[in-house]
């Protein structure tokens, strides 16, 4: 194991300024202080209460992600991971991140100056500074919702998304759609990718047709479908699944606007299974994912990398949760309104 005069042999300083600089003393420039944890870093510098087992802190840094309540999405995944490092005695600090943070803070520098021994990131994008820094980290880190390669101390936990999205698409062909449309979310994200992959897999496999008008990106709110949602219309979209829940409320709302009836003319499918799903009108049908899971199994993984036990991915199936916003194909539906409107709502 590196020690602390090794580093301060590299760096040309004594022992003492890299025992400062390990430990956040006041007394040498923020400079060289970064510089001693950067060195640190990159030679593999574990503290010594990090060896004998006392070192009992984890991160879980969250971005783009609402958390606090019971009804966001994030709730339940930060919830799952902390009551499972609870049992194991660990502590667990939940950190806001900004991109304005990560572009201050080196990822790996800031998780050993404040005795991290492990980080969860939940709501990165991937082009996010620390997605760059993780390809060559050597903290145990596990990514929900994202991936990085051939790197063995690095994990990815999830729902799988070509399986949610595949159910939905053969729930609706089951119920006689052809014309299914999809309201993706935002563009630089895993997630969104590989839904988008799955939509159009799923549609080739029962030979419906994937047509430029049917398929949209925005965001992961129910502000997205008022922008897109008349072009569906227009193009003669018998169903739509969108990108979540939130989505789906709001794709909802706007067809309800249009004079059109859900599910008897147009059948709405989401993903996620949040809390507002059943007090939609009407209740959602939607793929769910298990969130409360999801956290226990960001917690398993990162327990085993702590260890060394090299794990890539984690997979948790997803689960169709029929409700009333879906039933089979109705006689097409006049356009022509939503048609009108749609220039009034580009973005």
């Amino acid at each position: 194991m590196v020690t602390i005069k090794e580093i301060a042999d590299r760096l040309g300083v004594s022992v003492s300024t890299v025992s400062k600089g390990l430990n956040g003393a006041s007394d040498i420039s923020e400079d060289l202080r970064q510089l001693v944890l950067d060195t640190a870093v990159e030679m593999g510098y574990r503290s010594k209460k990090f060896k004998k087992g006392e070192h009992k802190k984890l991160c879980l840094f969250v971005e783009n992600m609402d958390y606090e309540t019971p009804n966001q999405f994030g709730y339940d995944i930060i919830l799952g991971f902390r009551q499972s490092a609870f049992r194991d005695n660990w502590s667990v600090n939940v950190i806001p991140v900004t991109p304005a943070f990560q572009r201050d803070e080196k990822y790996d520098t800031y998780m050993l100056k404040n005795g991290y021994s492990g980080g969860f990131l939940v709501g990165f994008a991937l082009h996010d500074e620390w997605m760059q820094q993780l390809i060559y980290t050597s903290i145990p880190t596990v990514l929900f919702d994202n991936y990085i390669r051939r790197n063995p101390h690095v994990c990815y936990v999830g729902t799988d998304n070509f399986e949610g999205i595949e159910t939905a698409v053969d729930h609706l062909y089951q119920l006689g759609h052809k014309k299914i449309a999809f309201l993706n979310g935002s563009l630089y994200s895993m997630v969104t990718e590989q839904r988008y992959q799955a939509y159009l897999d799923a549609m080739n496999a029962h030979n419906l047709p994937i047509e430029d008008g049917m398929i949209a990106h925005g965001y992961y709110v129910a502000d997205s479908a008022k922008y897109h949602v008349p072009n569906f219309l227009a193009a003669g979209a018998t169903a739509i699944i969108c990108g979540n829940d939130l989505i789906a409320s709001g794709v909802i709302t706007e067809c309800q606007l249009r004079g059109l009836r859900i599910p008897q003319d147009i059948s709405v499918v989401g993903f996620d299974d949040l809390p507002i799903s059943t007090f939609l009108d009407p209740p959602l049908t939607t793929v769910r994912q298990e969130r409360t899971e999801l956290g226990k199994c960001g917690y398993a993984a990162l327990n085993s990398l702590i260890h060394h036990v090299s794990v890539s991915k984690t997979l948790l199936r997803p689960q169709l949760i029929t409700r009333d916003s879906t039933a089979p194909i109705a006689a097409p539906i006049k356009t022509s309104n939503a048609a009108d409107s749609f220039s009034d709502t580009q973005l």
